[in-house]
């Protein structure tokens, strides 16, 4: 079992009819995600500078994306007082930047391995976030 989960089972009132597992794969790919888009960006300004131009707009979606999955963990790990349509509102906005963000990202995956990495790592978030959303009904 992995922190995320621990967490969610050690908490002491009834989160109701959230599945616990899908909520804790959503986290996890939310800090998964925000690392890959930090690590990426960082690795964008790293690439040689006739690249700088053309990885502008990755960089940016990137920092914006992790900004962005780095709240929904916030977001997803507090339970008190929980409000599900503030909720799903956040979940969708987080699954298009993530979307969004891939897209970028996939223009640049042939030549960078970093963006072909934060790519798969924005779909897999993408994905957990619509899931929660439908989880959440």
């Amino acid at each position: 079992m992995t922190q995320v989960g621990e967490m969610l089972r050690s908490y002491p009132a009834d989160l109701g009819r959230v599945d616990r597992d899908v909520l804790a794969r959503c986290i996890e790919e939310c800090l998964s995600c925000a690392q890959a888009c930090t690590a990426c960006a960082d690795a964008c300004m790293s690439e040689a500078d006739e690249e700088m131009p053309m990885l502008r707009k990755c960089m940016r979606s990137c920092m914006d994306c992790a900004d962005v999955c780095d709240m929904m963990v916030r977001m997803l790990s507090r339970h008190t007082e929980y409000d599900a349509n503030i909720t799903r509102a956040m979940l969708d906005a987080c699954a298009t930047m993530c979307r969004s963000c891939a897209d970028e990202c996939e223009r640049h995956a042939q030549r960078h391995a970093h963006c072909r990495i934060c790519a798969e790592a924005c779909r897999r978030c993408e994905q957990a976030c619509k899931d929660l959303m439908r989880a959440l009904g």
